[in-house]
């Protein structure tokens, strides 16, 4: 009769098993560590839960009512989808301010982006003085939307304003810019491109990552200037110039506070710069309908992300990245 013996656990090889030895404590360890990231996350959670998440939620649920600030929430009335159909079939002034705020942003973005462009390719050069240049270029992004800015842009381009002072020089009868249905809506155009610095810097950016050997390449092939930039240029730009596209879209149609400032909260002259967002505060605050305006604005923010991820569906014919993937 032949015996066998069970392995031995203490010994190496075939058949051996060794015993693995528990680490005590460190279950503990892990949910000490889980518990301390979620400590440090705590700040963050409960604003976006007090300032984002249940003020969203709440508006959602005021644009199925005919909520208007002053009536108490007992008395808030549930109205349905009436805001949403009085909105698409009986508000001129809604479709109105659609037209203004698209009307702005199919201008105004792509010539900021056009000027941030070219203003950055004359400033990826190393010569003396270039950091003040574009230091000087950047500074009006920096006043952003402000109120102040939106003041000296209306002095400056009304009937006695700096710019028709300028006009004037060369014998130009200048006009109240600011105050004419036919342009007030053209000097928040340039406003926006004139603080062209934000994409402007990420195009430097950009432009510094081109590796010199495809310019140098080309000119070895006798390219001229305007086909490297046809054919290195704009491909190799063509992630940043997609970001930059996606922001600046979405700033243009949120433009508020120099169209408030300009028209002293009305969206004038003759409704000429009513854009989508002062229509909204106008609506909410001015009117107090507040549950018609939350309604404007959930159409709003769907408006903006279909609008969004039409550019991502689409940036993957014409993106191109340097690891040789289009997304």
């Amino acid at each position: 009769m032949a015996l066998t013996t069970a392995p031995d656990p203490t010994r190496r090889g075939t058949g051996s098993v060794r015993p693995v030895a528990k680490r005590h404590g460190s279950g503990r360890i892990r949910h000490g560590e889980g518990l301390a990231g979620y400590v440090f996350l705590s700040p963050w959670l409960i604003g976006l839960m007090a300032v984002t998440a249940i003020p969203m939620l709440l508006s959602l649920y005021l644009s199925f009512t005919n909520y208007d600030i002053l009536t108490p929430w007992s008395e808030v009335e549930w109205v349905g989808l009436a805001n949403y159909e009085k909105m698409f079939t009986n508000d001129p002034s809604w479709w109105h301010s659609v037209r203004v705020t698209l009307s702005f942003a199919l201008i105004a973005v792509p010539l900021k982006l056009a000027a941030a462009l070219g203003v950055a390719l004359l400033l990826n050069r190393a010569w003396r003085g270039v950091g003040l240049f574009r230091g000087l270029f950047y500074l009006p992004s920096l006043l952003g939307g402000s109120v102040a800015l939106a003041i000296v842009w209306v002095n400056m381009f009304n009937r006695e304003g700096a710019f028709n002072s300028f006009l004037a020089l060369f014998g130009i009868e200048g006009k109240p810019w600011v105050n004419d249905p036919d342009w007030a809506l053209e000097t928040l155009m340039v406003l926006a491109i004139w603080q062209f610095g934000a994409p402007m810097v990420i195009f430097l950016a950009g432009l510094k990552q081109v590796p010199t050997e495809l310019y140098e390449a080309a000119s070895v092939d006798g390219a001229g200037k305007l086909r490297k930039f046809a054919h290195i240029t704009l491909p190799m730009l063509s992630p940043v110039i997609f970001f930059n596209l996606v922001l600046e879209t979405i700033n243009g149609f949120q433009g508020f506070t120099a169209a408030f400032v300009l028209s002293n909260g009305t969206g004038g002259p003759v409704d000429s710069t009513l854009m989508y967002t002062l229509n909204l505060y106008i609506t909410g605050f001015t009117n107090l309908e507040m549950g018609y305006a939350s309604a404007m604005a959930w159409v709003f923010l769907t408006a903006i992300a279909l609008i969004t991820v039409i550019f991502f569906s689409t940036g993957r014919f014409w993106v191109h990245y340097s690891d040789g993937e289009d997304r």
